[in-house]
């Protein structure tokens, strides 16, 4: 299947085998679907094979007799290649059954000079004939794999857009971004997913239990039982001190389930959940961000697209009233933006994002509708506790936040702990806390706002005043999730890329096309505006 990937195209077959990345889409499943459903009344053999001589090994699905000798069968979902007079198999698949055929000539110790393909879309199969020749581009190929095994970037994306609009990681290359950019498009064809079908299970009550059936997960919690099928579920997130079975951590590692664990006022703790990607990637992110000259440059731009946002904020906000009292905080963060742009220290950033920070916070109390009652007005930012309602929200909300993008950041195959903006001076990881400052606006506190605003909150019911400050109430925090995952998913429109997806969805592009910034196709990263 390697060497399938590699006549397909280099840059799959290097996230694949080298950094091993593999997403089963569903014509992932139907192909192997197809591999399982042999014809009734046939005779079939599946033998695993390997070569010393030529170093792979590989298993080959369907074997028949055919005048004394063995033939290899592959199948196919597909159509063969159909320009010339007969149909022919493609380069890709040509290689795969020579290789194959190759393996069983090693075993058996004879000469083999057919193999045949069934592509099911056409019902047709195919003759390959395996000389010489073919044998060569088996040899070829496998020293090109070894070649690939050994670099630290990735291979170019292929020039035939055609085999992009099928491939399964599709989503992880982002392709069509990279041709945008080298071919001053406009706008990227839609390769990338609008919004992931998974859903978050939150658990909230104390004495809950999750369990394991069969392959359903199953919730008990207040004399309530719930089931979810484990292939519907991303991720589990318990709040407090609610129970997981064994059998359930099983299940959720199987079916890379991430299992999130936070205080019950929002606090981050810890996670279990399976990455992605090999060694390589790890290598790469290192090496980009020992520079201090490159973690400036990407600072610069975070900074930058934080602080434009707050001010493209507070001029949508304040456009249809007395924009006067705002003046002052306007200007000031377009200088501040201006600043930015010449910040020659990570130092220097992070005091320009502190007073843009103090702008957004003095102007909050504004924006708080008087409807929403006194109980709701924030007073500046306060955590660790927080000192009022406004900010025990907020807080929450930020716990949320982190969890979702730490999820990402992992299952994309990044190391969370080595970022180029926070320094590691706390529990929690630099690349996630880089990544929230791109999403704490849109994502957090904007919803958050307007929910205020609606009196969605009920001071009394939804927060626990105490000696220390003031938390959210169990029926705070739900009501807070409901509107964290209502945000997610929502669509908005990428200002660089011009194609539509959920905020969710957003959070994975974002952590792609950081990793970009060095894997060779920069100039992506950050560029997420609000309207």
């Amino acid at each position: 299947m390697a060497l399938h990937a590699l006549a397909y195209c280099e840059r799959l077959f290097y996230l694949e085998e080298v950094e091993e990345i593999r997403i089963a889409d569903a014509a992932v499943y139907a192909g192997r679907r197809l591999h399982d459903a042999w014809s009734e009344g046939e005779e079939w053999e599946s033998w695993q094979l390997d070569s010393p001589a030529l170093g792979v090994t590989g298993k080959v699905d369907g074997l028949k007799r055919a005048d004394g000798s063995w033939i290899v069968y592959e199948r196919k979902k597909g159509k063969p290649d159909r320009r010339g007079e007969h149909p022919r198999a493609w380069p890709s698949d040509r290689l795969q059954v020579s290789a194959y055929t190759m393996l069983l000539e090693e075993k058996l110790g004879v000469s083999l000079k057919e193999a045949r393909i069934r592509y099911h879309a056409s019902n047709q199969t195919v003759r390959v004939g395996v000389d010489e020749q073919a044998r060569e581009d088996v040899r070829r190929a496998i020293s090109r794999a070894l070649e690939l095994r050994k670099q630290k970037s990735r291979p170019p994306v292929t020039p035939n857009e055609r085999l992009c609009a099928t491939c399964s990681l599709a989503s992880v290359c982002l392709p069509e971004e990279e041709r945008m950019l080298e071919t001053n498009r406009r706008k990227a064809p839609r390769l990338f997913p609008e919004d992931i079908e998974r859903q978050t299970l939150y658990i909230l009550d104390h004495d809950a239990n999750l369990g394991r059936n069969g392959h359903r997960l199953e919730l008990f919690a207040k004399k309530t039982k719930k089931s979810y099928p484990a292939t519907k579920v991303g991720s589990v997130v318990i709040h407090g001190y609610g129970q997981v079975t064994t059998q359930a951590v099983h299940l959720c590692a199987r079916n890379d389930i991430a299992i999130h664990w936070l205080t019950p006022g929002g606090r981050f703790i810890g996670s279990l959940q399976s990455g992605s990607g090999g060694v390589q990637r790890r290598i790469r992110q290192f090496e980009a961000l020992r520079e201090d000259e490159f973690c400036l440059l990407l600072a610069r731009r975070l900074v930058e697209a934080k602080v434009d946002n707050t001010r493209r904020f507070l001029l949508r906000t304040t456009r249809s009233g007395e924009r006067d009292s705002f003046e002052p905080m306007l200007k000031a963060l377009k200088k501040l933006l201006r600043s930015i742009q010449k910040a020659e220290s990570l130092d220097v950033l992070r005091g320009y994002e502190g007073m843009a920070a103090r702008h957004f916070f003095g102007a909050l109390p504004y924006l708080v509708s008087d409807k929403a009652g006194q109980e709701m007005i924030p007073s500046g930012r306060s955590r660790r506790p927080p000192k009022d309602r406004f900010n025990a929200a907020l807080s929450f909300g930020y716990g949320l936040l982190y969890r979702a993008l730490l999820e990402t950041v992992i299952r994309v195959g990044l190391e969370p702990s080595f970022g180029f903006y926070h320094q590691p001076r706390s529990s929690a990881h630099p690349l996630v806390l880089d990544l929230m400052e791109l999403f704490r606006l849109p994502v957090v506190e904007v919803p958050l706002l307007a929910a205020v605003n609606r009196r969605t909150f009920q001071p009394e019911e939804d927060f626990v005043p105490t000696t220390g400050g003031i938390w959210m109430s169990e029926a705070g925090q739900r009501k807070m999730i409901t509107l964290f995952e209502r945000r997610l998913t929502e669509s908005y429109k990428h200002p660089v890329l011009n194609y539509s997806l959920s905020f969710r969805r957003a959070f994975e592009l974002e952590t792609r096309l950081l990793e970009k910034e060095w894997s060779g196709s920069p100039n992506l990263f950050a560029s997420l505006r609000i309207r």
